[in-house]
């Protein structure tokens, strides 16, 4: 087969789903100019690809290095179709690329009446100058000027130009990533350039690093003694923690297999974790919105996880174990992952489990049942900005939650139904614990009423 970004300027559908189905593949990668797969589809009109592309979550507002987002090059190319699908699932429609040039400026220039009628009617600003101090206007056709000056009048815009420099309210740029990424699984431990400690924990020593010019986070794991059973187990169990093609999952990018150092390695989130957005200072500002914006990617996320057979054991879903990117998406981590020779025996987030997760065998444990335990117990940190029993000790808590039926209390002022949620998805049986797709509805009807 040929590359995956020729299959997509190509418009085989087929061959692009069947590429996505394997979880190692990174729908986000992006070519050597940094187009990424919703780059090419857009430019090229596919819309169904880029329907497929968006249900498997890619990033709509990531840039090339020309910064053009998809929706430059929809607009650009006149795809009307798919700048319709780009705006419904918020595209930024006045992104600015390295020439300061929004999509309503080339779909002006190329004459596409349409779309830039569209793009107005959708937000787009007529008065967004460029580096060359040339408004979309100043592009367009004497007919369409009018046609759009008009509308934007009608529709409350301040017609002064908004000059190039005054471009910081627009955010952050995201980049497509490097290909490289999710090319090289085991390497070199001396490829690495760590240039700062980030954390020291039960399980390993943090560090972050840069890796082919990459911004990442290594994990040293902290093991007593590295066998060659342990190596060969990190060996075999690493690989299906590489899971890419889904927005919600924070795959393990490589690995350094090189006894007595086991280290894992994955993309540097400048956030931190849940846990630190919550009660941290990553400067996060989380409103009851954004909260479940972030409930609901978990529950996506940990939706795909249960639908890999065979499922991933040894996932602990805690606040701590789920990271937040730099457009706000929360991912679980999987280098969070115990290894199966790694701290056995041991719990160190027992707030975050299940009861019967920790009086019985790992073999005799309904292991979705308990994840919805721990999904709640996020849900509740969530609404109340609070650490679950954090007057207590890990052991004190695994003790009164195991064996005298310690719960989370639900203060006042939580909704009614985020109460009714909390409660069903910890009810004392397992098998009566509600699934993460009968979840989602119930979330993102929430997010909508809200």
């Amino acid at each position: 087969m040929d590359d995956i970004f020729t299959q997509v300027r190509e418009g085989n559908a087929f061959h692009v789903r069947v590429w996505l189905d394997n979880t190692e593949n990174d729908l986000n990668q992006g070519d050597d100019h940094r187009f990424s797969l919703l780059h090419w589809a857009a430019r090229e009109g596919r819309t169904n690809i880029v329907d497929m592309l968006i249900q498997r979550g890619a990033r709509i507002n990531a840039t090339n290095m020309g910064d053009d987002t998809a929706l430059h090059l929809a607009a650009g190319h006149g795809h009307r179709d798919v700048v319709v699908m780009l705006l419904h699932n918020k595209a930024n429609i006045n992104a600015i690329n390295e020439h300061g040039n929004t999509p309503l400026h080339y779909a002006c220039f190329w004459g596409f009446d349409q779309i830039a009628e569209d793009l107005v009617n959708n937000g787009a600003l007529v008065s967004i100058a460029n580096k060359y101090d040339e408004v979309p206007l100043d592009k367009a056709k004497p007919f369409l000027t009018k046609m759009l000056k008009d509308r934007a009048l009608a529709l409350g815009q301040d017609l002064s130009k908004i000059p190039f420099k005054d471009r910081s309210w627009l955010g952050y740029k995201t980049r497509s990533r490097d290909a490289l990424l999710s090319r090289h699984p085991g390497i070199d431990i001396a490829q690495l350039q760590l240039v700062g400690h980030v954390a020291s924990t039960h399980s390993g020593e943090t560090w972050r690093g840069r890796w082919q010019d990459n911004d990442i986070v290594a994990k040293i794991l902290n093991i007593v003694e590295c066998t060659l059973r342990n190596s060969r187990d990190f060996q075999e169990e690493f690989p299906r923690l590489r899971i890419f093609n889904n927005p919600n999952v924070l795959p393990v990018l490589a690995c350094c297999n090189q006894p007595p150092n086991l280290v894992v390695i994955s993309q540097f989130m400048p956030f931190g974790s849940l846990f630190n957005t919550l009660h941290g200072e990553s400067g996060i500002v989380v409103d009851q919105n954004q909260a479940l914006r972030f409930a609901i990617d978990i529950a996506r996320g940990m939706e795909f996880l249960h639908s890999m057979e065979p499922m991933i054991p040894n996932f602990l879903l805690t606040s701590k174990h789920v990271m937040i990117d730099e457009d706000l998406t929360a991912r679980i981590n999987m280098a969070d992952y115990r290894f199966t020779f790694h701290e056995r025996g041991k719990e160190y987030n027992p707030a975050w489990m299940a009861p019967e997760a920790m009086l019985k065998k790992p073999s005799e444990i309904n292991m979705k049942g308990a994840d919805m335990w721990s999904f709640a117990i996020l849900l509740w940190e969530l609404e109340t900005r609070e650490v679950p029993f954090a007057d207590l000790t890990p052991m004190e808590i695994g003790m009164k939650v195991a064996l005298e039926g310690l719960r989370i209390k639900i203060p006042p002022g939580i909704s009614s139904h985020m109460s009714r949620l909390i409660k069903i998805c910890m009810n004392e049986e397992a098998g009566k614990r509600p699934r993460y797709d009968m979840v989602i509805p119930i979330l993102e009807k929430m997010k909508l009423s809200s």
